[in-house]
């Protein structure tokens, strides 16, 4: 929330005259920085018995101006550990940089300014979708946010500069083998929508492929095709997989224009972020929009450096 106010002028205000389906959920009203209502934003943090594993944004209602402005009830929904009465609940780095991811999906719906439902939000292709929330990531590792949420929970004391350099330093950690495990699933992901209508031997067609695609017997694939479930249990990821890391390509390149204004916090970076990225939707080809924003179509070298690659 506290970045979200910094990039975005959105305040936070909690109410508690809402519905809600467990007591473990708090809800806050969105306004934008002349005080106008923007949406309800929803926290379900905790994980229970019942609740489904993982970490995601849902739209309960999505942000729509045809009659009538009707503004976006959006939720982060986190499976955290809730500690007793008087605990602190106590999370792991990979859990934070989650919920920052989570909830970039959730700015992009409350900042939505399209007129149909259809367009708003996070209502844009597969491979364009993953990009606000990716970049929103980026946030949890500046110094300004280090230094005031990243404290211990007993002497608030801020997350030791050895620590913190140790932490970028693993983020490129083996990101040579994860590439290649993720390309891997992606192109075979291809392949096989490609194949056509024809008997596949799962096994078989796994082989031959890796082999033309020259994969290295030391990685394997990471989702081997038996339980490749992106795949197979709905359209949405189907000959899609690679969005991930195109999603990603984007990210590394816009988030060079930050680098490159010299803060995360620019004021003229961030408007510019809001108008041609955030609150767009699919109202314009994606492409225009990232090219709006970054001036040109994205550098995939941006990529390469993000993941500690060499760079001609």
């Amino acid at each position: 929330m506290w970045c979200a106010q910094r990039l975005y002028g959105l305040q936070f205000q909690q109410i508690h005259d809402v519905p809600v389906f467990h007591p473990d959920v708090r809800v806050w009203e969105v306004k934008n920085s002349s005080g106008d209502h923007v949406g309800l934003w929803y926290l379900d943090p905790y994980a229970r018995e019942g609740k489904r594993s993982g970490a995601w944004m849902t739209a309960y209602r999505v942000q729509r101006n045809i009659d009538q402005p009707i503004t976006p009830i959006v939720s982060n929904n986190s499976n955290f550990v809730k500690g007793a009465d008087g605990e602190a609940v106590l999370i792991s780095w990979d859990d934070a940089d989650t919920l920052f991811h989570e909830f970039g999906h959730a700015l992009h719906g409350l900042l939505s300014k399209a007129v149909y439902p259809s367009q708003a939000g996070t209502n844009v292709p597969r491979d364009y979708v993953e990009f606000p929330s990716q970049l929103n990531e980026h946030w949890l590792m500046t110094p300004e946010v280090l230094s005031k949420f990243c404290v211990h929970y007993e002497t608030d004391q801020p997350l030791p500069q050895e620590l913190v350099d140790k932490i970028e330093k693993a983020a490129t950690f083996n990101e040579g083998f994860a590439t290649v495990e993720y390309l891997a699933s992606a192109l075979i992901d291809m392949k096989l929508h490609l194949a056509g209508d024809v008997d596949i031997n799962p096994d078989t067609f796994e082989r031959r492929e890796l082999e033309a695609l020259g994969m290295p017997n030391e990685i394997v694939m990471r989702h081997r095709t038996p339980q490749f479930s992106h795949v197979f249990s709905s359209d949405s990821y189907s000959a899609g997989y690679y969005s991930y890391l195109w999603s990603d390509a984007l990210t590394a390149d816009a988030a060079d224009v930050f680098e490159e204004a010299g803060s995360y916090f620019d004021p003229q970076v961030a408007k510019s972020l809001h108008d041609n990225i955030m609150s767009v939707g699919d109202t314009r080809d994606p492409a225009d929009s990232f090219r709006a924003f970054r001036g040109r179509d994205v550098d995939t070298n941006a990529l390469l450096r993000k993941r500690g690659f060499p760079v001609d």
